[in-house]
């Protein structure tokens, strides 16, 4: 496609003043309009036979097929072509979970070698699903200035945005390093876990609680109990996926946030011999997977976890709750991220949670609501101001009284930033393992 630019425009309208000006000093000067206008037809023509043009465009657009949320990829354009000019201007159609609005502009440059022209976008999925990358246009004047040349390239791409890996990698690793004495064999901890291993000579530094004053009168030396860590426990990652958790923080939805951190914690707990569910909830129970307990069942996690859906529904803590532990027919951890804003909202949260701590240990994870915090800190200037600060102080308030009430049931609460929810609930739950009260 070929067609005039603003400049063409401009001064093919500058005819019109100049045959009126003219008629008005010099009637028989006159036709100058005319051949002005003439003339700048005749560069439009000139502009567009020189130059390079778009029809010996070929694009190469490449791009990974699967992403995980909120990580990072490259979508690397190439146009190729015999005459390329030095740069130009590109618009592509894309799907609103990449960039605000589906469409995203820039500009593109030739390589050193002059054989054509490149551009690599990075780009962020902010939702799962499937993402469709849909065309490309890529336009540059002419030599003059008066026209514009451009093409457009169908891509009918379709990227498929899956749960974040990216925390089980390197987070994983870096936790693993980090606790590296609580590995796949069994090792003689001292002064951890709770299933007795064997009698040892006491040594400084042991705990003095574990010496086995019998044994130690029999041999005449102090003799202290070792302990290991327990395994084969069953844990039970449960994703609340209601209307709460569809809203964004951090410029990702909160069920995707959990999704991540779920994932980090399945691999760890399955790295540590542990029985992994994973259990998905809205209005009602979407999903219970097995029991899985070895390391290559982790892709089974990760396919459930990428079924799981935004739904914009309340969550029904009662049925939801009362199916889990209706299903458990051992003591288990499970581990609840949820979001809750008021005390009357999660008043029948707080009473199925009473009735499941009763049998199994209950650790809900929160996302720390950074943007209410800021409200309720910021200094007002108005009474608009004033007015949300009072609302945020009483949101922030009425949330206390929700983690009070739940510590009180017996139950955990861990109220962590969005960008540490992962690490923040794989140590707290390697702190339960190693004081042995799963």
């Amino acid at each position: 496609m070929i067609y005039p630019t603003r400049r063409a425009i401009y001064l093919l309208l500058l005819g019109a003043p100049m045959a009126l000006a003219l008629g008005l000093v010099r009637p028989e000067l006159w036709l100058v309009a005319p051949g002005w206008i003439g003339v700048v037809l005749a560069c439009l023509i000139l502009d567009t036979i020189a130059g390079a043009s778009p029809r010996h465009l070929s694009l190469d657009a490449r791009f990974p097929h699967q992403v995980g949320v909120g990580d990072p990829f490259d979508l690397a354009l190439a146009a190729r072509g015999r005459m390329v000019p030095p740069r130009a201007e590109l618009a592509i159609a894309l799907d609103e979970r990449f960039v605000e609005g589906g469409r995203l502009a820039g500009d593109m440059r030739r390589t050193s070698a002059g054989e054509g022209l490149t551009r690599t976008l990075s780009l962020t999925a902010s939702r799962r699903g499937q993402a469709a990358i849909e065309a490309l246009w890529i336009r540059w004047a002419g030599p003059l200035g008066l026209v514009w040349k451009q093409r457009k390239f169908a891509i009918d791409g379709t990227i498929s945005i899956v749960p974040s890996l990216r925390a089980v990698t390197d987070e994983g690793s870096r936790l693993f390093q980090r606790n590296s004495w609580f590995g796949l064999r069994q090792q003689r901890l001292r002064g951890e876990g709770t299933e007795f291993e064997a009698l040892a000579e006491y040594q400084p530094g042991m705990d003095r609680r574990a010496i086995e004053w019998n044994a130690s009168a029999r041999h005449v030396k102090l003799l202290a109990k070792e302990y290991r860590v327990e395994r084969d426990n069953r844990v039970v990652l449960a994703i609340d996926g209601g209307r709460t958790m569809a809203e964004p923080v951090g410029g990702m939805p909160r069920v995707d946030r959990a999704v991540s951190a779920a994932l980090l914690l399945a691999y760890v707990g399955l790295k540590l011999n542990d029985r992994i569910s994973l259990f998905s909830f809205a209005a009602k129970p979407q999903a219970l997977t097995p029991a899985y307990m070895h390391t290559q069942d982790f892709p089974a996690l990760q396919r459930a976890a990428s079924l799981i859906d935004y739904a914009h529904v309340e969550s029904n803590f009662t049925l939801a709750l009362t199916t889990l532990g209706a299903r458990l027919n051992r003591r288990s951890l499970i581990i609840l991220f949820t979001e809750f804003t008021d005390a009357t909202s999660a008043d029948l949260m707080i009473r199925a949670a009473g009735r499941l701590v009763k049998k199994h240990r209950l650790l809900f994870v929160v996302i720390r609501d950074e943007e209410v915090e800021g409200e309720e800190r910021r200094r007002p200037e108005t009474g608009a101001d004033v007015t949300r600060s009072n609302v945020a102080a009483a949101m922030l308030r009425d949330r206390q009284l929700v983690i009070a009430r739940l510590q009180r049931l017996g139950a955990d609460v861990l109220e962590v930033p969005a960008d540490a929810m992962g690490a923040s609930a794989v140590e707290a739950y390697l702190g339960i393992k190693r004081a042995g009260t799963l």
